[in-house]
């Protein structure tokens, strides 16, 4: 699923017409913009899955409200570089994991979770901000946007086509 997740957003945001500019979009001062989303995940991911199994979720170098806060000298490739790092170091968290780990307790915040129930944590978090990566992206690109998943008006034509698929 966080490959998926992954996929999403990064296809959303391949459909910026104008990255350098579009990826700092914000609608209001209040609102985030896709860099300063992808920049808070890059953060969590590298804070969550680095030494995973052996300490706490939230590591003391982690200073989580500056990742809401864009400096100068991060543009475009210094905010897709932190996205694609946090991902790589979350998937070298769980790649190695075997079905004996699930049940092993981990903490977040001291907060003790399984591995299961840390993995779900993250899942429920990264789709969160995935969807506000997407819908910014729609919003910004309008017309020209391009679905990710199933468009308009085209249910009955995808479902035929999953059901051929899925076929006995």
């Amino acid at each position: 699923m966080f490959r998926l997740y992954k996929k999403l957003a990064d296809s959303a945001i391949a459909q910026l017409a104008n990255p350098d500019r579009d990826l700092f979009y914000q609608p209001d001062k209040e609102s985030n913009s896709i860099a300063i989303i992808m920049k808070h995940m890059a953060g969590n991911m590298r804070s969550r899955w680095r030494d995973f199994l052996i300490s706490d979720g939230e590591k003391a170098d982690r200073h989580r409200d500056t990742e809401f806060v864009l400096e100068r000298t991060e543009d475009r490739a210094a905010i897709m570089n932190l996205w694609e790092e946090g991902w790589a170091c979350m998937f070298a968290a769980l790649e190695p994991l075997r079905p004996t780990d699930m049940g092993l307790i981990v903490h977040i915040r001291h907060q003790p979770h399984t591995v299961v129930q840390a993995i779900n944590r993250q899942l429920t978090h990264y789709s969160y901000h995935i969807g506000q990566i997407v819908f910014l992206a729609k919003h910004i690109g309008k017309e020209n946007f391009k679905s990710l998943t199933v468009p308009r008006g085209k249910s009955e034509e995808v479902n035929a086509k999953m059901a051929e698929k899925f076929k006995k």
